[in-house]
């Protein structure tokens, strides 16, 4: 099968049809450079930098001199929060610290296009029609997982990444029980969602919404 052709599968998961990827996001590139970058960038944007000590100024007490300078044989000390003492002040402890920064958006765009084109040759994309569930147990999620061979009750279930078109509250309701699925409009993915999952299911209409955002790197 060529490489710019993905069948398509319905939630039975039986082969509907096929579809032709666009050859100028799905070129086979992957820049590593740019994805490190869009990575590192990400993951320090998570960084709460909450972490925090007290100096001596912010140590309680301590502020009569413990005792005089001179005549006791001991070393002169002013106060008792200093950081000799047990108790005392913190020297170049941390102190709450902002991490996150942004990169151009070309650049995150650039990333993202890499680690789809990453997925595709490892053959971790799934491309489905569309999804109808009746209600919204879990249950009938799992089955469909099951026809797609991406779920085995004695096996550990591997990260997927569901991208969407638009939002389903029942599709939310289905999967909010299962840790190892994650749920994204395919207009706001990034490269470390993608890089995070194992398997990728992309919906038929979000896929063409992907490869429209992707374009305006060109």
């Amino acid at each position: 099968m060529d490489n710019f052709i993905l069948p398509v599968y319905n939630q039975r998961g039986e082969e509907i049809d096929k579809v032709s990827l666009n050859q100028e996001v799905f070129d086979g590139e992957i820049n590593s450079s740019v994805i490190y970058q869009v990575v590192c960038m990400y993951l320090a944007n998570k960084r709460k930098g909450l972490a925090s000590t007290k100096t001596r100024k912010d140590v309680s007490g301590g502020g009569r001199k413990p005792w005089r300078q001179k005549g006791t044989g001991r070393a002169r000390h002013g106060s008792i929060r200093s950081p000799l003492w047990r108790g005392g002040g913190v020297v170049f402890g941390p102190h709450p610290k902002l991490y996150s920064y942004r990169l151009p958006r070309k650049i995150k765009l650039g990333a993202l296009k890499s680690s789809l084109n990453a997925k595709l040759k490892e053959k971790n994309i799934i491309i489905l029609d569309k999804l109808e569930l009746k209600d919204f147990k879990t249950k009938n999620f799992i089955d469909i997982l099951v026809s797609l061979n991406l779920y085995k009750k004695k096996e550990r279930p591997k990260r997927i990444l569901l991208l969407v078109d638009r939002m389903d509250e029942k599709l939310k309701l289905a999967i909010s029980n299962l840790s190892f699925i994650d749920i994204n409009l395919a207009k706001d993915t990034n490269a470390l969602e993608v890089l995070n999952a194992k398997k990728l299911i992309i919906f038929k209409d979000a896929l063409h919404q992907l490869t429209e955002r992707l374009k305006q790197l060109k």
